[in-house]
Order: structure tokens, then sequence, then C-alpha cells
């Protein structure tokens, strides 16, 4: 068994919103890269809600998150998972990420987006008891998975577009 670990976070102090996923897939850890999958609608749906440029690298993409004040991290920081779907987590193996340590850092943080009910899930089970800043607010947006073929991609970025009135 291979534990996998997570990346760490894109992010600069002056953040106001945390988008957080559950944690990398197989081909996000192949590339090093948050949501490499040519098919996870993440990045089509952040490029388009802030910047119209299809074309950014993965670099560029970054930047763009930070310029918008937009922070990207996972919940857990390792696990063992056969594959890349959540359900397969094993949840003796899971460490979540220090949101404590994170917060201290990025103090500006005022709302924390989950990509998806399964970050969400993991980050009320694993992280948030530890959390002492009580004043951050929880939205659960659709997942960006191609796994979540349930909801077109218009579905999913309009519901999306709310992160634009916290940033």
């Amino acid at each position: 068994m291979i534990i996998k670990t997570g990346f760490l976070p894109i992010a600069k102090s002056n953040a106001t919103v945390l988008i957080l996923g559950s944690m990398p897939g197989i081909k996000s850890l192949q590339d090093n890269q948050y949501y490499a999958h040519p098919r996870n609608a993440f990045w089509p749906i952040m490029i388009n809600l802030l910047s119209n440029d299809e074309k950014l690298n993965y670099t560029n993409r970054k930047q763009l998150l930070i310029n918008n004040k937009v922070a990207l991290w996972d919940v857990l920081k390792s696990c063992y998972r056969k594959g890349s779907l959540d359900s397969n987590i094993d949840h003796a193996t899971i460490e979540a990420n220090d949101f404590n340590l994170f917060l201290s850092k990025h103090k500006k943080i005022k709302t924390i987006f989950f990509n998806g009910g399964e970050a969400e899930k993991l980050f009320k089970r694993y992280a948030i008891k530890n959390l002492s800043n009580k004043e951050i607010q929880f939205f659960r947006l659709p997942s960006t998975s191609p796994a979540h073929a349930a909801m077109s991609f218009d579905e999913k970025r309009l519901r999306w577009e709310v992160i634009k009135d916290y940033i």
C-alpha cells in the first residue's frame, strides 16, 4: 500500500477565499498539477470566471488564482486511495492538512468553498473539529470532477460563479 501525498497550497497572504478539493487524483499526481485531468472542469470554470484566456498554461493558471485572491488546496495531506475516486479513500490512512496553521498565515480568508460533497464531508470529519477560527463561512459547490456527470459544465459554472462575490 503506497500512501499518496498531496500538494502544497497555491496561496498568497492576501487571499480572501480558499477552494478545497479532497485529494489529487492519479493524473494530477503524475503531472504534479492541481486538476490535471483533461476532463476536469475546474480550470475551465476558473478561467471562464476570472479571465477568459483559455490558453493559460499551468503557471499562469496558478497566477490567475493568486491575482484574484483565491487560494487552492486539498483537505487531505495524505492517504491511500486505489485509483482517483474519493469513494476509494482508505479512511484509516488519512492525514488532514493543518488548517489552523494555514489560516494563521492567511488571515484574510473568511470563506471556504468545497469542490464537491466529498471534500466537504472529509473536512467536517477530519479538519473542522480542530479549527480554531470560527468566523469562516463554508459553501459546497458541485464537483468539477468528470465523475460528477449529472450536471453540465454550464450548470457547474453558474453555481461556481458565487465565488466572485467573495473575492
